[in-house]
C-alpha cells in the first residue's frame, strides 16, 4: 500500500466513525438535590464477541460546569483508545455536573450512583460503570458502593475491595514507559542508559520516572510547579529522591534536590532538554506549532493527553521527530479497569495475593509493547506518522479490518 492508498483509507475511515452516533445516550435528572448527570456509551462494535458482549467504559468527570456534549467528546476519544488499546470494552464516558468540594457533594454524588445503575452491565445495559475522571477521589468509590451494594460498579477500587488501585500502582504510567521502552527497542537501542527528561511528576509523571528507571532508562531532568520549576539531575535518578518522587511526596523531593546539589532551572524549558526520550505528562497543548522547533528529543511519548496540539504532531512528524501518542501510551489505566471486570479471581483472593495487580501490569505491559510493535510496522511499511498509523489501527478496529 502506498502512502497515498494508505491516507485514503484513513480518511475513508474516519468519515465512517464521524458518522457513528452514540450508542446509549443518557441524562438523569434529579432537580430537588440539583443532580444532573451523563452517561454515554459511544461504540461498543470493536468488542462484539468480547468476553463481556458490548459494553462501554471510560471514566466519570465531575466538574461544575460539565456538559453532555463534553461527555460525548470524551466517550468518542475513548471508543478510539480502547480499541487502539485492544481491550475487550468499547468507549464510554459518564459525568456528574457538581462541585467535588461543596458540603451537599456526598449526598449528590451516591443520588447520581442511584440513577445511573440501570445503565450498568450487569442490569442488561451497556455501560461499565463509574471510574476516575477529572475531580474523582477514592471516596467516592466507596460512596458508590455503598449505594449498590457491589464492587462491580466502579473500577479502580483498592485491592482489598477486588480492584488494581490503578492511581497508586501507578499502572498508566507503566505503559507509557514501556511505549518509550518498546521505541528504543525498535532502534535496536534499547532503554538500558536512555535519557529521559519528565515534564510533570503527579500520578502519571511520578509512575513514568518509577518504571522507566525500572527498565533501565536513566531521568536526567524533572520539572513540576510543586517543586519550584524544573531541576536538572548530577546522576541518574535513584535511592531517596525516586522514593519521595514515587510518593508524590513534594516536600521531600524539594529538599532532596537540594541537598543533592541539583541543578534547578525555568520550568518550560524542560521540553527543551537534548534528550533521547521526552515524557509530557503535564497538560494538554504544551507542544504546539509555535515551539515544536525547540524540540530536541528524539522521540516524544505523550504521557498527558494530548500534550501536543494536532499541528505540532504533524510538524514533529515532518521534521523526523516521532510521537507515540497519548492513545497508545497511556491506555494503562483503561487496561487495568477492563482486567478489573473480566478477571476471574474473587475479591477475596485478590485482597490476599494482589492477583488483578500483577495481571493489570502483565497486560499493560504485552499490550502497549504489542500495540507499539503494530504502529511501527504500519508507519514504516507506509511512511506515516506514528499518530496516523496509531489512528488507522484503531479506525480498523472499531470498524472491522
Amino acid at each position: 500500500m502506498s502512502n497515498a492508498e494508505f491516507l485514503t483509507e484513513l480518511h475513508e475511515r474516519q468519515r465512517a466513525f464521524d458518522a457513528l452516533e452514540p450508542e446509549m445516550e443518557v441524562t438523569v435528572r434529579d432537580p430537588a438535590m440539583d443532580v444532573e448527570g451523563f452517561v454515554m456509551v459511544w461504540s461498543t462494535l470493536a468488542v462484539v464477541d468480547g468476553p463481556l458482549g458490548r459494553v462501554g467504559k471510560g471514566g466519570t468527570r465531575i466538574t461544575p460546569t460539565v456538559t453532555k456534549d463534553e461527555i460525548g467528546r470524551l466517550a468518542r476519544t475513548q471508543t478510539l483508545k480502547n480499541a487502539a488499546a485492544g481491550l475487550a470494552t468499547g468507549g464510554a464516558k459518564s459525568g456528574l455536573r457538581a462541585d467535588p468540594k461543596s458540603p451537599g457533594f456526598e449526598a449528590q454524588y451516591r443520588r447520581f450512583v442511584r440513577l445511573t445503575w440501570p445503565c450498568h452491565y450487569d442490569n442488561g445495559g451497556p455501560w461499565g460503570g463509574l471510574g476516575y475522571d477529572l475531580g474523582g477521589d477514592p471516596s467516592h468509590c466507596q460512596w458508590a458502593i455503598d449505594e449498590l451494594g457491589t464492587t462491580r460498579c466502579f473500577t479502580g477500587k483498592p485491592v482489598e475491595q477486588g480492584g488494581t488501585d490503578y492511581d497508586a500502582e501507578g499502572i498508566a504510567g507503566l505503559g507509557v514507559a514501556t511505549a518509550a521502552s518498546s521505541w528504543l527497542e525498535r532502534q535496536s537501542t534499547g532503554p538500558k542508559g536512555a535519557r529521559a527528561c519528565v515534564q510533570g511528576i503527579g500520578a502519571m509523571g511520578a509512575a513514568v520516572c518509577r518504571y522507566f528507571t525500572e527498565q533501565g532508562g536513566e531521568i536526567h531532568a524533572i520539572a513540576d510547579p510543586r517543586i519550584d520549576g524544573a531541576w536538572r539531575l548530577n546522576k541518574p535518578l535513584g535511592g531517596g529522591l525516586l522514593d519521595a518522587i514515587a510518593a508524590m511526596d513534594f516536600v521531600s523531593i524539594r529538599e532532596h534536590l537540594v541537598a543533592e546539589g541539583h541543578a534547578p532551572f525555568d520550568m518550560d524549558d524542560i521540553l527543551w532538554e537534548e534528550t533521547d526520550v521526552l515524557f509530557p505528562c503535564a497538560v494538554q497543548d504544551v507542544i504546539d506549532t509555535d515551539n515544536q522547533e525547540r524540540i530536541r528529543a528524539k522521540v516524544v511519548v505523550e504521557g498527558a493527553n494530548n500534550p501536543c496540539t494536532a499541528a505540532a504532531r504533524h510538524a514533529l512528524h515532518e521534521r523526523g521527530l516521532p510521537v507515540v501518542p497519548d492513545f497508545i501510551a497511556n491506555p494503562g489505566g483503561a487496561i487495568a479497569a477492563s482486567v478489573e471486570m473480566t478477571s476471574t479471581v474473587t475479591d477475596e483472593e485478590n485482597a490476599s495475593t494482589r492477583a488483578k495487580v500483577v495481571e493489570a501490569k502483565e497486560v499493560t505491559q504485552r499490550l502497549v509493547s504489542q500495540n507499539v510493535g503494530e504502529v511501527l510496522d504500519i508507519a514504516d511499511g507506509h511512511g506515516a506518522s506514528l499518530v496516523d498509523s496509531a489512528s488507522l489501527l484503531a479506525l480498523r478496529r472499531v470498524l472491522g479490518s
